[in-house]
């Protein structure tokens, strides 16, 4: 006899859950594996290994993994200042984090372009400094932390607003300074929320499109992304191709992904 449930309406739940995510998720995915699956093994790997892809690929997931990295560090510090200071404006510092999340894609990309292009308001210091920032690898990299910074934010900050004062207490009445309190009794305890938070950011900046394609220039073998790759190929009408190479970006995301997530996990057992 099954154990009969406080809340009623587990089956139905579920059963509605399950169909939701495949339509929306596995029977588009499944969708995509069986349109790459039309080309051969060998078409995979000549398609994949090929300099264009190749390059495209190196930018996408090197700019991706620095863009996360950096959200991550200026991340940490701007949760901090939010959270255990009080000052004026800081309620609309709060709101301005939200930014790229409602911002258009394609907005965020013209207007970091017209900031950093070589005549504007910071491309032109820049320039004089010999750094050009748009139509560049660096660009890519700006629209990248530009999109991934908030979900470090955001991540972090529930986190750091729940940390009570008693433990750093304890730790000054023992002795400990302020670094030292930070970095052996606070900063352990937000190592999975940053993980998280980089998790988060870096699958983002991967299938990145709409502020990247205007501050990058889409230059082939320099300034490509992946995801443009792609729209560049179905509009060749090349679909199989466009669909290896979107299969290939997944598999690989997915494994980072799971590899992050095994990390954390490792790392919330380690402190158990």
């Amino acid at each position: 006899m099954s154990k009969r449930r406080v809340i009623p309406g587990f089956g139905l739940s579920l059963g509605f859950s399950l169909v939701y995510l495949s339509l929306i998720i596995l029977i588009p995915l499944s969708a995509l594996f069986l349109k790459a699956a039309g080309l051969g093994w060998r078409e995979w790997w000549n398609l994949l290994t090929s300099e264009r892809v190749f390059a495209a690929a190196k930018l996408t997931f090197g700019a991706s993994a620095c863009a996360a990295a950096t959200s991550t560090v200026l991340g940490l510090l701007v949760t901090w200042v939010l959270v255990r200071y009080r000052f004026t404006g800081r309620r609309l510092l709060d709101a301005m984090i939200d930014l790229p999340f409602a911002l258009p894609t394609a907005v965020a990309g013209i207007t970091l372009t017209a900031i950093y292009a070589p005549n504007g308001w910071l491309g032109e210091p820049l320039a004089k400094m010999g750094i050009k920032a748009a139509y560049n690898s660096i660009g890519v990299y700006i629209a990248l932390t530009f999109i991934g910074f908030p979900f470090v934010v955001r991540t972090l900050q529930p986190v750091l607003e729940d940390f009570t004062k008693d433990t750093e207490e304890a730790a000054a009445t023992l002795g400990a300074g302020r670094w030292v309190t930070f970095w052996r009794v606070i900063f352990p305890m937000m190592v999975p929320a940053l993980i998280t938070g980089f998790t988060l950011a870096f699958a983002r900046a991967i299938g990145e499109y709409g502020s990247v394609i205007f501050i990058s220039g889409n230059l082939p073998m320099k300034t490509e992304i992946l995801p443009l790759l792609i729209v560049s190929q179905l509009e060749q009408y090349n679909v199989p191709a466009a669909a290896v190479i979107a299969s290939a970006m997944l598999i690989v995301s997915f494994t980072l992904l799971f590899l992050i997530n095994l990390l954390q996990r490792w790392l919330d057992w380690h402190k158990k």
